[in-house]
């Protein structure tokens, strides 16, 4: 695990995790915010260019085609695995309350963006990891939220601790997310069974790896669709 001191997460916006991040992966002789043809870059690197997004893969996609024309690219999509909702004074912004979430993110999380851009998961330029972090959200009870929350706003978020990273740069690594003892064929069903996910959260793994060329249908059984793995 890796502890992020808290005085470079003081920031208390929506950026302040994305911020958290770009100083982990910052080494000296890296160029923040860096200019690269069209585009803006989190970080450059000597030998690739970081990228640190949270959300909306669909958004990015031409800016990564465009990149990994002519460079390697590392892609950091953090996940909550473990959250904790800290309530603040409206007063004084003191903390009030500390609990923490029921709702833990996983490493498969990411396949909720991926089926964004499927088709580049093979490209030997991409490198996308899955950051898997304890994070606390910070809202403070002003009435003006969403009833979702008994009416308290978001004022910001804090990377607190890097709790596990995943790679993947080849089908493989994809591909070791499978469970060893999935059936051949195995529909979603069995692949839900297995991971002990709900079905709207494993329809993105079988669509993806399907659009990437890493597994292939192998028929129905009934309503059910059949994956195998390449032959």
């Amino acid at each position: 695990m890796t502890k992020i001191s808290s005085g470079g997460i003081g920031v208390m916006n929506e950026m302040a995790v994305h911020s958290a991040l770009k100083q982990l992966y910052y080494q000296p002789g890296d160029v923040f915010e860096a200019e690269v043809g069209p585009y803006l870059v989190d970080l450059a690197k000597p030998d690739r260019l970081v990228e640190i997004q949270s959300g909306g893969f669909y958004s990015i996609r031409g800016k990564l085609e465009a990149l990994l024309e002519k460079y390697v690219v590392h892609l950091v999509y953090p996940v909550a695995a473990v959250k904790y909702i800290i309530s603040l004074s409206p007063e004084d912004g003191s903390e009030i309350q500390r609990r923490r979430s029921p709702k833990r993110g996983t490493v498969y999380d990411v396949f909720g963006e991926l089926v964004y851009i499927p088709t580049l998961l093979q490209h030997p330029n991409l490198r996308i990891e899955v950051v898997l972090i304890e994070e606390e959200e910070l809202r403070c009870p002003d009435g003006k939220g969403s009833w979702r929350r008994n009416k308290a706003s978001i004022v910001g978020r804090r990377l607190a601790e890097v709790v596990d990273r995943r790679m993947f740069a080849s089908p493989q690594d994809y591909l070791a997310l499978l469970p060893d003892n999935l059936p051949c064929p195995f529909s979603n069903k069995d692949l839900a069974t297995l991971l002990g996910l709900p079905l709207s959260r494993v329809r993105p793994i079988t669509y993806t790896l399907r659009e990437a060329g890493f597994i292939q249908l192998a028929g129905k059984t009934g309503n059910l669709l059949l994956y195998k793995l390449l032959d």
